[in-house]
């Protein structure tokens, strides 16, 4: 539960980074920016609490911006992923603020809005990439990133006093299938702005090496699935649209038909085609009809590969799936991480695959790529540092043992600054590079109904 606060506000001398959500955990992304007694509200998602199995919806306490949400200028979205906008529905009548995103990320937000009778009411705009845009005392910037999901942003936040590169989620990736590479010059350009700093994703600072590309993944599936005799399906992140058009390549080289199970990748591959995403040769069959084809002409791609409980590969595990039973010696492949909080769950449902004499492959324990991070591990990080050139770096968006490898990953490129705290704490960015631990008291919501 939260506390008593009394709403703090900037002067015209003052910028201030304050996260509320997501700086000291995976999840719950919910940062504020502020500058001349007003904010802006940078992300608004959602997390899990986990307990034993079970897992709950939650969210960032939004109190502190609420008692003073006449100063908050906009809500915007770096990208469509649900710990960075998975709130905005629930918390909207809350903050009463426009909400600004992406083409995808709003054709996402549309979807949620529309099971909601007020949804019509909240001002939701579409923003286009490197085109300024004015938020009272802020300028925002959506600049281009690869990562899981397509249009990932970093966002350059300007005041009159300092400028600011949030990162948003993101990896360096040339070949990322889908949408824009990494653009080594842009980012390169920023560096003459100067960056007074850096608020970085942080969440694989402590993995050598380089992210492998998305592109990478195409190999690996395809050597794995083209060994199959009998039914796969694949279990992937349902946002991971790239990840989808490789296994509906790898379908039709392997001249299998491919369907989806699951509401939300169902949703993901709608907005996909919408926007021409989705390569009109690659079809896709409807899921109702995928269990009268023969076994060896089978792929399913399905979401749950976290072991969530009412997903469409648990239901499959269960036997209880109304459109597909599995069958001795068909695969079951994890085309993704194990979330440490979700392992166990993970591992159960493995166990009960495999005791009906499923074959399963898991990422984790293959030496071939069946999976890529979204995110950008140590030289990945370097990289930028040695392109943006930032003054300060605040690491977010990981846990404390991967924000304190960014913080000495920083120390390593010589950022001279470098400022690592946890949600509540305030980032003084100007006019003096500070840190006050525990500004304000943090709280986490219960989004169950």
């Amino acid at each position: 539960m939260t506390t008593n606060i009394t709403p703090s506000l900037p002067t015209k001398n003052d910028f201030w980074f304050l996260p509320l959500g997501g700086t000291g955990e995976i999840g719950m992304n919910m940062n504020l920016y502020g500058h001349n007694k007003q904010w802006l509200m940078v992300d608004c998602g959602m997390g899990f609490l986990h307990e034993g199995l079970r897992e709950r919806r939650v969210t960032a306490d939004p109190k502190f911006i609420e008692q003073q949400s006449e100063n908050l200028q906009a809500i915007i979205v770096t990208h469509a992923h649900e710990d960075h906008l998975g709130a905005i529905v629930e918390l909207w009548p809350r903050l009463q603020t426009p909400v600004y995103a992406s083409p995808f990320a709003y054709h996402l937000l549309l979807n949620k809005l529309s099971q909601v009778t007020w949804g019509h009411s909240i001002p939701l705009y579409k923003i286009e990439f490197q085109e300024q845009y004015d938020f009272g005392e802020f300028s925002v910037t959506w600049l281009p990133m690869p990562h899981s999901v397509p249009e990932a942003a970093s966002l350059l936040i300007e005041t009159p006093i300092a400028k600011v590169l949030h990162t948003g989620d993101w990896k360096i990736d040339a070949n990322p299938v889908i949408g824009q590479p990494f653009n080594k010059a842009l980012y390169s350009l920023l560096s003459s702005y100067p960056i007074d700093a850096m608020i970085c994703d942080s969440t694989n600072a402590n993995k050598e090496g380089k992210t492998l590309s998305e592109s990478a993944c195409y190999q690996g599936l395809y050597q794995t699935i083209s060994k199959c005799q009998n039914r796969v399906v694949v279990s992937c992140f349902s946002s991971n649209i790239a990840r989808l058009i490789t296994l509906a390549k790898i379908a039709k080289k392997c001249r299998r038909k491919m369907a989806v199970f699951g509401r939300s990748m169902e949703t993901m591959v709608s907005i996909a085609k919408r926007l021409n995403y989705w390569p009109k040769e690659l079809e896709l069959i409807d899921p109702k009809h995928i269990g009268y084809l023969p076994p060896d002409e089978v792929l399913v791609v399905a979401t749950g590969s976290q072991g969530e409980p009412r997903a469409a590969l648990t239901k499959l595990a269960n036997q209880r799936h109304p459109w597909l039973f599995l069958e001795q010696d068909d695969t079951v492949i994890f085309s993704a991480i194990k979330i440490p909080p979700n392992k166990k769950k993970i591992d159960l449902l493995i166990s009960r695959l495999r005791n009906q004499n499923i074959e399963v492959i898991h990422a984790e324990d293959q030496s071939q790529p069946l999976h890529a991070s979204g995110h950008p591990a140590k030289q990945d990080v370097l990289e930028l540092f040695s392109l943006v050139k930032p003054k300060t770096l605040i690491p977010t968006h990981g846990e404390p043992e991967h924000l304190q490898a960014l913080a000495e990953l920083a120390k390593q490129a010589g950022i001279k600054e470098v400022c690592a705290g946890m949600n509540g704490d305030l980032f003084k960015i100007a006019p003096f590079v500070k840190m006050q631990s525990g500004f304000t008291k943090i709280g986490v919501l219960d989004l169950e109904p």
